[in-house]
């Protein structure tokens, strides 16, 4: 009998620990309820069936239910009313690209102050579920990423050197095993890559170097199973890129 906090059957129940497969029940049964909305053909602004009916229908704990629609929630797919129920969500929330868009303005550094403190959080989680998550072939593709990011930096690529930055953040993302995580990461990077129209680029200032060996802690870390070096390592590497942003904003503004 299942437990009162596992997912049953719609969450496909947990894995062995580091299993490549393994997803929390919470993420499969927050897919199964989209896809859910999908079958019911529920509009915006349409009630959902309850945290039971849910639970019922998909043979999950309520417990697991309760998870997947604060997963839901949380990135706007879903809005919960107190005393009302639930209902299907006027937008795709901020994670939506359309409201991410408006929200971010790339010359407003306040903006830009924010946008780093918000992947400092990210980044730091990522590697810290990959650390005990990836897979023999994620780890080869985040390794592949940051010697790209190597060879870009020492041959003056510049394009070659943000093909690789990306390639090494988005794979440790992957490698978390959390899409939704995953996305977050990816619409994060897309909006840094905005912060160009101020004149700035990841390898601006003096910290294109710097950057390849902190890449290099933070894979090491994740490879060698150490959530705890790997989230540091990422928090160090973040921190490190937004001082290079603050100077070279100094520099540009105050010559």
């Amino acid at each position: 009998m299942a437990a009162a906090g596992d997912p049953g059957p719609a969450g496909g129940g947990p894995a062995a620990p580091g299993a490549a497969s393994y997803r929390p029940g919470y993420e499969l049964v927050a897919e199964r309820i989209l896809q859910l909305i999908a079958e019911l053909k529920l509009q915006a602004g349409d009630r959902m069936p309850t945290e039971n009916e849910l639970a019922a229908r998909l043979g999950a704990s309520r417990t697991v239910v309760r998870e997947a629609v604060k997963i839901l929630s949380a990135i706007g797919r879903v809005r919960a009313q107190k005393g009302r129920g639930l209902y299907v969500a006027d937008d795709e929330g901020m994670l939506g690209s359309a409201r991410w868009s408006g929200f971010f303005l790339p010359t407003d550094l306040d903006h830009v102050y924010m946008l780093f403190e918000f992947r400092r959080v990210q980044e730091m989680t990522a590697s810290r579920l990959a650390a005990t998550r990836a897979t023999p072939g994620e780890l080869r593709s985040i390794e592949a990423a940051a010697e790209t990011c190597r060879h870009g930096h020492l041959t003056g690529e510049v394009a070659l050197f943000d093909r690789g930055d990306d390639d090494f953040h988005l794979g440790i993302a992957a490698a978390s095993h959390n899409q939704f995580l995953l996305a977050a990461v990816r619409e994060a990077r897309r909006l840094q890559h905005q912060s160009s129209t101020i004149g700035l680029h990841g390898t601006v200032g003096g910290h294109a170097a710097e950057a390849i060996e902190e890449h290099a802690a933070i894979y090491a870390a994740i490879r060698d199973g150490d959530p705890e070096a790997a989230a540091e390592a990422a928090a160090v590497h973040l921190d490190n890129t937004l001082e290079d942003y603050r100077r070279e904003i100094q520099r540009r503004l105050f010559g």
